[in-house]
């Protein structure tokens, strides 16, 4: 039976023994958390090799001759380059394959085009009185983070649920100077699991931004990060950009975060060859080259994109068991209550919730004092402000099998006392 449907006794009746559940788990004195999208203790050991994959002095130079353990080689060696414009649908003199963490390149990127300009000939960002930014939401935290520490106006665009909403994102550039860009998660987006439609990226790519250095940040953190042997397919944007003569408009972004180690892994933008070349002049200044070493260890552990595709297959069989989890305890104790939806993702890292209109920060207090530790309530706007307070952010892939069982029991008792206490006000 519906939750709204029944009666006010039937109502009452409900929250009381979910109460009494909930009081029983709050009791156990739990510690579980589910707050960021970490890889767990297996996924990480399924890389341990590439800790030994350098190791001696012969096993140190490049493909090129390159000795990795001395300075230089400014945008990465080669043979990285050419994995990466392999998972990123470029050519490899469109890829900077820089250190660990593409979030970094994403901020540098952001900064290089307040300080500099995006070409060397348009106007630095920081001579607007002020600029504006799309954010697409539910959305990444750490995107929108960037843009308040920058003091980047932030712009909620409407996640639907084959991508963002292209009307208001092409009414908007079109109109406004002064907005500069877009993130964008395109695939199993963060945390909505959504997959941007052919569509999308066809209008994505055809964009006629008032703004001349207008960027689409394309952050494809998770182009290969698949839960199931039919992934979903996303248009090459590079492509289509190309086909419009407009290829300078977007950064692509990736890395091995999640495919090796998240703190220790290898990442990497592409751009046009013009954007690449004036983005390299900038870069001589900040470093005189990336950690090679890593770079080495990780081309040579892989033995390039193929290798990682393969080895991506052991990570599916680790995760897709725990997603299984919250989407089984979803559909089982929420569906026939309709107090919540959700997408079932076919990769990524999260199951996007949501709940009845104003139970979020509830249900997330809720599992918190029940010792379950989510995403905060919001998180997933700009400014952390969910208009209907209603999306939780599920990262199931930390905790162990157990302990993700037990924490979406707490869960659902959680949503389904919050939502009986909403519709008994």
């Amino acid at each position: 039976m519906l939750l709204n449907e029944m009666s006010k006794d039937e109502l009452l009746n409900f929250k009381n023994s979910q109460q009494q559940k909930y009081d029983e788990y709050k009791s156990m004195g739990l510690s579980l958390n589910m707050a960021r999208g970490k890889p767990c203790t297996e996924q990480l050991d399924l890389t341990l090799g590439l800790l030994d994959a350098v190791h001696s002095e012969s096993s140190l130079l490049a493909s090129d001759g390159t000795d990795v353990r001395n300075y230089g080689v400014l945008d990465g060696l080669p043979k990285a380059k050419v994995m990466f414009s392999q998972m990123l649908g470029v050519e490899p003199d469109e890829v900077i394959v820089g250190g660990n963490s593409s979030l970094n390149m994403m901020y540098d990127s952001v900064v290089r085009n307040i300080l500099f300009g995006t070409d060397g000939e348009s106007k630095p960002w920081k001579e607007y009185d002020r600029i504006k930014w799309l954010c697409p939401s539910p959305g990444y935290d750490r995107h929108f983070a960037i843009c308040e520490s920058l003091g980047i106006e932030m712009i909620t665009v409407p996640m639907l649920s084959d991508g963002p909403d292209m009307d208001m994102i092409e009414r908007l550039v079109s109109e406004d100077e002064t907005i500069k860009g877009i993130w964008c998660v395109p695939m199993y987006s963060n945390p909505t699991g959504i997959t941007y439609s052919d569509e999308v990226v066809k209008r994505f790519a055809a964009l006629s931004p008032k703004a001349s250095d207008f960027r689409i940040f394309w952050d494809n953190a998770y182009c290969i990060h698949h839960l199931t042997d039919t992934p979903d397919k996303l248009l090459n944007i590079m492509d289509e950009l190309k086909k419009n003569g407009k290829e300078d408009m977007i950064y692509i972004f990736a890395s091995t975060s999640k495919i090796s180690f998240p703190g220790a892994g290898v990442a990497a933008m592409a751009a046009s060859k013009k954007n690449i070349k004036y983005i390299l002049s900038k870069m001589t200044v900040q470093t005189i080259g990336p950690d090679k070493i890593n770079q080495l260890r990780h081309y040579k552990f892989f033995g390039g994109y193929d290798g990682l595709v393969e080895h991506m297959k052991k990570h599916t069989a680790v995760i897709a068991p725990r997603f299984k989890v919250v989407i089984d305890a979803l559909e089982k104790e929420i569906a026939p209550l309709g107090i919540g939806t959700w997408h079932n993702p076919n990769g990524g890292y999260f199951v996007s919730f949501n709940s009845l209109n104003g139970c979020a920060k509830r249900i997330v207090s809720l599992c918190k004092e029940a010792g379950v530790i989510l995403t905060s309530a919001g998180a997933t706007y700009p400014y952390g402000n969910d208009p209907d307070d209603k999306n939780i952010r599920i990262a199931p892939t930390y905790p162990s099998l157990d302990e993700l069982k037990t924490a979406m029991e707490i869960f659902v008792t959680a949503v389904k006392l919050a939502s009986a206490e909403k519709l008994s006000d």
